[in-house]
This record gives C-alpha cells, structure tokens and sequence, in this order.
C-alpha cells in the first residue's frame, strides 16, 4: 500500500513539474511573439514618422530623415536575407557574424543622425552633414554587398539544383520513350515494360497460324512420297 501511494505521489510531482516546464514554455513563446509584434509596430510606425518627415520638411532636416530611413532598410533587409540563408546555407555564418560587427556601426550611425536632427545650430548641423552622409553610405553599401552576394548564392544553388533536376527528368523521359523496333515479325515494344496483352495474343496468335501451316505442309509433302512409293 504504501508503495501504491508513493508511486501516486511521483506521479503527480511530475505532471505538476511537466505541466509548470510546458506553461513557462508556453509564457516566454507568447511574450517574444508580443515583443516582436510591439517590436514591428514601433518600427513601422518610426518609418512612417521618417518618410513623413523626409517629403515634409525640405534642407537639412528632410535630408537627415532620408538617410535614417535609408540606412534602417539596407540594415533590415539585409539582416532578413542573411538570417533566411543561413537557415539552409550554414556557410553564411561568418557573413552574419560580420553583419552584425557592421549593425553596431549602423546603430551608432543612427543615433548620430538622431542627435543630429536636434541640432539647433544650422550651422553646425550643414558641416557635420557631408560626413554623415559619407558614413551612412559607406554602411550601407557594405550591407547591400552582403545581402547581394547571399542573393547570388541562392540563386546559384536553385540554378545548379533545376539544372540537375532537368537533367534526370531528359533521362528519365529519353528511357521511357525508348522503343525497341519490331525484327522478323515480332511486334516492338518499349523497354523495361512488358509486351502488353494484345500484343502478346496477337504475338500467339500469329506463331499459331504460323506452326499450323508448317505442319500441313510437313502432312502434304510425307503424302505425296507415299504416293510415288506406292507407284
């Protein structure tokens, strides 16, 4: 008896740790899926507030905003095309890991051009803008030449990968078109298959009528040597 309750007892200690593991498991699934969707909406919206701001407010202002908005695209999609990649494609790992090295200086780069929007000194603001825009290109050119040469790799590996596949499908079709040419009166047929049933009767029918002249023509010829024999 007491063994029958101590085996209850361990059986439910562990449905009450298992069903702890899967709902903690199941609160840290649902709080990365809101911040992620907090964290696209905080994003959607602060692009919007920039394209807003780079058509709205023309000079120094507008243009800080176009490169704000310029550089956070170039860094997102090229983050989303190398994060894809490397999910099939692990070669792409030191391309990430030299990604996210550049994200930083991207990073930096946009709070620069934040500050940069509350500058209050024209001035100031018109001699530190050539090098912003110097830097915010230099990034961005490098983050459009990773994420065109993960493009080019992908499409190099679905190239090869058709090309493969249609070379074993003319294969394939070249061996199932294959048709043995018909010899001495036997029907052709296409190899790898069995000759079908019509051709087999016909075939049966044909070595049938065939063999059954033969034999006449044995029976006429054993007649008339009986015929002279007896003469």
């Amino acid at each position: 008896m007491e063994a029958v309750i101590l085996i209850l007892v361990i059986v439910l200690v562990s449905a009450m740790g298992l069903g702890g593991y899967l709902t903690v498991k199941a609160l840290r699934a649902a709080k990365r899926g809101v911040d992620r969707t907090l964290t696209q909406a905080r994003r959607t919206v602060q692009d919007t507030a920039l394209r807003a701001k780079s058509y709205g407010h023309p000079g120094p202002a507008g243009e800080l905003a176009q490169l704000r908005l310029a550089l956070r695209g170039s860094l997102r999609s090229t983050r989303e095309t190398l994060h894809a990649g490397a999910a099939t494609d692990p070669s792409l790992g030191e391309s990430l890991a030299l990604f996210e090295r550049l994200s930083t200086h991207g990073q930096a780069l946009e709070e620069e051009l934040r500050r940069a929007e509350r500058e209050t000194d024209q001035g100031r603001l018109a001699a530190w803008l050539p090098e912003l825009r110097e830097r915010t290109e230099r990034v961005r050119h490098s983050a459009d030449s990773l994420r065109w040469a993960a493009q080019d790799r992908a499409s190099r590996f679905e190239d090869d990968d058709l090309a493969e596949l249609s070379r074993q499908i003319e294969l394939e079709t070249g061996a199932l078109r294959h048709w043995t040419p018909p010899e001495d009166g036997v029907p052709g047929r296409l190899e790898g298959l069995g000759e079908p049933e019509g051709l087999v009767g016909e075939r049966g029918s044909t070595d049938g009528a065939r063999g059954a002249r033969g034999a006449r023509g044995a029976l006429g010829r054993d007649g008339v040597a009986g015929r002279e024999g007896l003469g």
